[in-house]
C-alpha cells in the first residue's frame, strides 16, 4: 500500500488564465498519476457498480478535452467512459497527454477570457468547466486506485 503526503495547490502565475490553466494542468496530472502503473486487467476493471474503471475515466477526460476545447464532435458521451477492446492504458494515456498538448495551445493562443469559446459560453466558462469536470474525475479516480491497490495522495 502506498501512501504519499498530498500535495498543496499548484503555483500559478498571477493573471486570470495562467491560474485556471495552472489549475487544470494541476488536475490533469493527478488524473495520469492515479491511472499510471496499475496492471492493465486492473485498470479496466469497474470499482463500482455503474462500471467505472480507471481507463474509462480518463478516456472520457480525452473526448471532454476534444469537444471543449478543440471542436471535435461527441455523439455518445455514456461511449466514452469505455476502453475499446484494442485500447491499452499506454494507448489511452498518450491520447490523453496528446490531447492536453493540443488543448494547452489552444488556451496559450487565447487573449480574451471573455470571448465565446469553441462551443458555448466564455472562454472563462469553457475553463471553468473543465476544472470541475477534471476535478470530479480526479476524485473518482482517487477513489478507484485505492480499491484497486490503497494507493493514496495526489
Amino acid at each position: 500500500m502506498s501512501r504519499k503526503r498530498d500535495a498543496g495547490p499548484p503555483s500559478t502565475g498571477a493573471g486570470e488564465k495562467d491560474v485556471l490553466a495552472g489549475f487544470l494542468n494541476y488536475l490533469r496530472a493527478a488524473v495520469m498519476a492515479k491511472a499510471e502503473g496499475v496492471p492493465e486487467d486492473r485498470a479496466r476493471t469497474p470499482g463500482v457498480p455503474s462500471g467505472t474503471n480507471l481507463l474509462g475515466l480518463v478516456n472520457h477526460l480525452t473526448h471532454v478535452e476534444r469537444h471543449w476545447l478543440l471542436g471535435h464532435r461527441v455523439t455518445d458521451w455514456k461511449a466514452t467512459f469505455h476502453p475499446g477492446p484494442d485500447d491499452t492504458a499506454a494507448s489511452i494515456l498518450a491520447a490523453y497527454r496528446e490531447t492536453v498538448a493540443e488543448a494547452n495551445d489552444e488556451i496559450a493562443s487565447w487573449d480574451d477570457l471573455a470571448a465565446t469559446g469553441p462551443r458555448r459560453g466564455s472562454r472563462r466558462w469553457t475553463l471553468t468547466h473543465l476544472i470541475e469536470e477534471t476535478a470530479r474525475h480526479a476524485g473518482h479516480a482517487d477513489i478507484l486506485r485505492e480499491l484497486i491497490d490503497g494507493a493514496t495522495g495526489r
